[in-house]
């Protein structure tokens, strides 16, 4: 194990953090979610278990990406996969996260995000290539330790071939969700998103017009418009165009 990979290993295996107890989720559940699963480019997934590092549920689409046999593959040979020089951001913005939850808002919390954030990867051909990194937290133990999360990794090249470093919170179950949060950060200083404001993002990307929207929504085409000028000073974009990019980059939709 190299000395980037300990790092990891060293946030996720907090003795405050990490599960004393063998987890267990719900298959319909996880059916569910890889199901409902909408990629911009090609994916794969799995679960890993941070009771003992272990991973399971591997799509065979990891093959495909990074040359892995699904069956053997361990949560070390996918971590060995980023590049050297995003290895230090991975592991800023996922110890950044174990504080905003454990010590902001309460472990329970983690159930209702989805994190995200991008970092370049050793691909199946020699090359290193983009991947936006979500992951999904299905269970937790008692003391609210990391139980299992599930992981999608998706190939963004397509779309951008330079790291960012900004990650971002979606909110689930009307939990807000926030953008452009970077390493040490204060969430204050983030774009923070309402759930309404997440559904017509999501609409402007669908090709939706603002009466289109309303329709949907049940709300007035004026009302939507108002929120389109809204969500453009939030995120600072100069159209739609851009802001459904940075969405797309940072997991928003």
């Amino acid at each position: 194990m190299t000395k980037e990979i300990q790092k990891l290993h060293d946030v996720w295996m907090d003795t405050q953090n990490r599960s004393k107890e063998n987890t267990e989720f719900s298959q319909i559940t996880f059916d569910n979610l890889t199901n409902s699963i909408i990629s911009t480019g090609p994916f794969y997934y799995y679960i890993v278990d941070f009771y003992d590092m272990s991973i399971s549920n591997v799509s065979s689409s990891i093959s495909d990406i990074h040359g892995f046999d699904p069956d053997v593959v361990t949560f070390n040979d996918v971590l060995g996969t980023i590049h050297p020089d995003d290895m230090p951001f991975v592991a800023q913005t996922e110890a950044f996260f174990n504080d905003f939850f454990y010590n902001n808002i309460g472990a329970q919390k983690l159930l209702n995000y989805k994190i995200n954030y991008c970092f370049r990867s050793m691909m199946k051909e020699g090359t290193y290539g983009m991947l936006n990194h979500q992951s999904l937290m299905l269970t937790l133990d008692g003391d609210g330790g990391y139980g299992k999360s599930l992981n999608i990794h998706t190939r963004i090249d397509h779309l951008t071939n330079q790291n960012i470093y900004k990650s971002s919170l979606i909110g689930l179950n009307g939990e807000p969700s926030y953008m452009d949060l970077k390493p040490n950060d204060n969430i204050k200083n983030a774009i923070e998103f309402s759930k309404r404001e997440i559904d017509i993002i999501k609409s402007i990307a669908d090709g939706l017009s603002s009466i289109e929207i309303a329709e949907k929504l049940f709300i007035s085409d004026l009302t939507v418009k108002k929120h389109r000028k809204n969500i453009l000073n939030k995120s600072a974009c100069k159209n739609t165009a851009q802001l459904v990019k940075n969405c797309i980059l940072q997991g928003v939709i």
